[in-house]
């Protein structure tokens, strides 16, 4: 029997279909912006029609929560407005026979890099997403670990300070600091303590942006590099805990943190080695996510052959 790994990668701004190698590398993928809930599955449907999915397809869906993933639902994730209650994993099911399984982006992408990047050969490891939220996936004892009803590694809800920029609908959260959203938060709140705007903020109406930030950074901008110091320390504070609790050989930092690393790693190891167990900290790598843009379409692979046991003998 033919069996095809097909991955759907749905984001707020971007979706995919990937079809895998026999390698398990992404082969052929289809990209196209997410719109309307109805309209953006017709094309992700469409799109798996094109491909042509095989007697036996078997379904990896990666996709921001909240989920039901037990019972393959989409509940209403807020970067997916519209997006109440998709029985998506039915759907392809009913449509295309098979197996199909929804995981959350966060877990999918520490399984993609698990196996496939920077995370290879760890039997303990954690990844973080770091982009517009904060999230976490977390290997343990070489297998992902869930949690009882699936919320393990929601740590952008965990209290850094008593107050802070809001992430996760928490001020002072991890993922308040240190998150797109964040790091806007804290622009745009230096600006009301100056009383001013901040010397790379030069759109007329706009509020001053992350991508803002970190394009004075790379110019070298004082007021920038300032931010980035703030943002690296409290991502110090939470990766202390994580290394605290977990003990892990390596953790993993995605989309920011792979763009920004020279501008938050210095005030990040200062907050380490003042808060974190010196041999915990020893014993754990952090770098930055290795498969680049590509994550999104190895994670939703990875939900596939994670799920249907490909990886249990490596």
């Amino acid at each position: 029997m033919t069996v095809d790994i097909i991955g759907l990668d749905i984001g707020g701004t971007k979706c995919a279909v990937v079809r895998a190698a026999q390698d398990g590398a992404p082969q052929e993928v289809k990209r196209f912006p997410t719109t309307s809930a109805r309209h953006t599955l017709d094309e992700l449907y469409a799109a798996i029609r094109e491909m042509g999915p095989g007697e036996h397809p078997v379904f990896g869906i990666s996709c921001g929560g909240p989920l039901n993933s037990d019972e393959g639902v989409i509940l209403s994730p807020p970067n997916l407005p519209g997006w109440d209650s998709i029985p998506i994993a039915g759907e392809l099911r009913a449509r295309f026979g098979g197996e199909a399984y929804l995981m959350n982006d966060a877990n999918a992408g520490a399984i993609a890099e698990w196996r496939y990047g920077a995370a290879r050969g760890c039997w303990n490891a954690v990844f973080l997403t770091f982009g517009t939220g904060m999230g976490a996936g977390i290997i343990l004892d070489n297998r992902l670990y869930e949690g009882t009803s699936g919320y393990a590694g929601e740590v952008g809800h965990a209290r850094l300070a008593a107050d802070g920029p809001v992430g996760y609908g928490k001020a002072g959260s991890f993922e308040g600091f240190c998150s797109g959203g964040g790091i806007a938060q804290l622009a745009q709140a230096r600006e009301r303590q100056l009383g001013r705007r901040l010397s790379f903020h030069r759109g007329a109406d706009e509020e001053i942006t992350a991508r803002d930030v970190a394009e004075a950074a790379e110019q070298g901008d004082p007021q920038a590099l300032e931010l980035f110091a703030a943002t690296g320390h409290y991502l110090g504070l939470g990766l202390s805990l994580l290394i605290d609790i977990l003990n892990p050989q390596i953790i993993v930092l995605g989309s920011i943190y792979v763009r920004c690393q020279r501008f938050l790693e210095p005030t990040m190891r200062q907050a380490l080695q003042q808060e974190a167990l010196p041999q915990a900290l020893k014993d754990c790598r952090i770098v930055p996510a290795a498969l680049g843009e590509e994550i999104g379409n190895y994670a939703a692979i990875a939900v596939a052959r994670y799920r249907k046991g490909d990886f249990a003998g490596e």
